[in-house]
């Protein structure tokens, strides 16, 4: 498995959040094999979702499931973690995110290390490494990309108000901008928010104006 979390709801920040953690421990795929949920699919000719282009600037595309069977072998394991799970978190008496997404992660790891996967009579981490060995992967290194942070947020262009200052969640943060300056906020998975002179695939690297961390509205996943 490349990857076990909890998080508060599901939204596009939770799919930021996981794919990049994946993507960091496993390298870039070439494509998602995915449903039509609106967060992969555009119902409009040529569109991509918000998440569709995030992953497009670094050459991911998606591989829609022609139908909801064949997916199955996926819904098997998340339906395998939903029986184990919440037996697991009234045992050990966890209510918290953070603490069950670290056990979480320590269950994963014993599973891809040890659980035999029942069709291949062997562990996930062995038949990972067997394909690796037989060239049967064209994952990528994560690239050297100063824009990796920034990708895996939500964007948005905003403009310098009247009284120089720009919204962060329901406050509003000054800057050194003049009125209609127009600047990228990209909100983060945790909580965060950074502000950039220039948006992705403007060329050259990043230009952070500002930096405000772990804004109180939004509460760490």
């Amino acid at each position: 498995m490349t990857g076990t979390r909890i998080y508060p709801r599901e939204s596009l920040l939770a799919y930021l959040d996981f794919l990049r953690r994946a993507f960091e421990e496993y390298g870039l795929p070439l494509a998602l094999y995915v449903d039509y949920h609106s967060f992969f699919f555009s119902y409009l000719p040529d569109a991509l979702t918000t998440l569709g282009e995030a992953l497009r600037f670094y050459d991911i595309s998606f591989k829609y499931a022609p139908t909801p069977q064949a997916k199955g072998k996926v819904e098997r394991q998340h339906q395998f973690w939903q029986n184990r799970l919440p037996s697991y978190f009234a045992t050990e008496a966890i209510d918290q995110i953070d603490i069950a997404n670290r056990d979480i992660e320590q269950l994963r790891a014993h599973h891809n290390e040890h659980e035999l996967h029942r069709e291949l009579q062997m562990t996930p981490q062995a038949a990972w490494n067997q394909a690796r060995h037989q060239k049967r992967t064209v994952l990528r290194p994560r690239p050297p990309s100063p824009w990796w942070p920034y990708i895996w947020s939500l964007r948005t262009t905003v403009k310098v108000d009247l009284d120089g200052t720009v919204a962060v969640g329901p406050q509003r943060i000054k800057t050194k901008f003049l009125l209609g300056t127009r600047l990228t906020r990209c909100e983060h998975p945790d909580g965060s928010f950074t502000f950039l002179a220039n948006a992705p695939g403007s060329g050259g690297k990043p230009i952070v104006v500002l930096r405000c961390e772990n804004h109180p509205s939004h509460p760490k996943a």
